[in-house]
């Protein structure tokens, strides 16, 4: 068992994130009590059926008070106007953390609303799979994944230490920066490759039926990763990219580049280009096998 770290613990969205946090803190121990919020009756009903929380609520007020832990999962969207709604109900010395992809946009909306007496930590745990709602989380969601928190310089020092502390009892690796270089780094190792699949998925929709039904047959594994990928929640990834739109931008931008070269040197057919640039990005995945953050 992990040690007892909160009381009273209330999730704002109980999805994949918010549902798996609260299975692995409940199994461990780290918290006595689990509310919920969600604006979806059903949502509600099913996160007390799986025991996920005690009570499920829609008011994020009702929710909050007298929560020791407050964890927004929702879409990035709507943070703001939970966080303005919250702001009354929240305990004083309370801690605000958060689960979202992008973080200048959530400091932003959610700093304000923060009263002196209450700490928020931004974070974000990067790990996930396609699918959704509170059936979709299981425990083991944050081994050797990495958490990231983007706390600001006057956070309070133990309300970070308490949230690092959290995401490594759930099995997660934390790492602490700030939100303007987070963003630059999620645009390239997340962001691109969702807005790529959600692309290349959407092409192969629009073709003629039989080449679709074709393309459908014979996905190799390539085509069947992307529409993994491509699968995860719209609403979600419609809230990062345009949340995280500048450093997305520059990033594909940058791809687009690197794309038109490859296209040049196929149509030149220079394959010694084409195999120095295969061979150098061979040692990127080496790296992440290395790093075990291979599936």
């Amino acid at each position: 068992m992990a040690e007892v770290l909160f009381k009273k613990v209330a999730f704002i969205g109980i999805g994949l994130i918010g549902s798996s946090m609260a299975r692995r803190m409940a199994q461990d121990g780290m918290a006595e009590e689990f509310v919920g919020c969600a604006r979806s009756e059903g949502t509600r009903t099913k996160a007390v059926e799986l025991g996920l929380v005690s009570r499920a609520v829609e008011d994020p007020a009702e929710a909050v008070a007298h929560a020791d832990l407050v964890v927004i999962a929702t879409p990035i969207g709507s943070y703001g106007t939970i966080a303005e709604s919250i702001t009354l109900a929240l305990k004083p010395g309370a801690i605000v953390t958060d689960v979202g992809s992008v973080k200048q946009s959530v400091v932003k909306a959610v700093a304000p609303h923060m009263p002196k007496d209450v700490h928020f930590v931004p974070g974000h745990p990067i790990a996930g799979t396609e699918n959704s709602g509170p059936e979709a989380g299981f425990p083991e969601l944050f081994d050797g994944r990495w958490t990231i928190l983007t706390p600001s310089e006057t956070t309070n020092d133990e309300a970070v230490d308490e949230i690092a502390t959290l995401w490594r009892q759930m099995g997660a690796m934390v790492d602490i920066m700030t939100p303007e270089h987070h963003d630059r780094v999620l645009a390239i190792t997340s962001h691109l490759p969702h807005l790529i699949a959600y692309t290349i998925v959407g092409t192969a929709t629009d073709l003629e039926d039989d080449l679709r039904q074709e393309v459908m047959k014979y996905s190799a594994s390539g085509f069947r990763d992307f529409t993994r990928i491509a699968a995860s929640d719209p609403v979600m990834w419609r809230d990062i990219f345009l949340n995280n739109r500048e450093a997305t931008l520059e990033i594909l931008q940058r791809f687009s580049e690197d794309l038109t070269a490859m296209q040049r040197a196929i149509r030149r057919s220079e394959g010694d280009a084409l195999e120095e640039a295969f061979a150098r990005t061979r040692a990127i995945r080496r790296g992440i096998i290395d790093a075990k953050q291979a599936e």
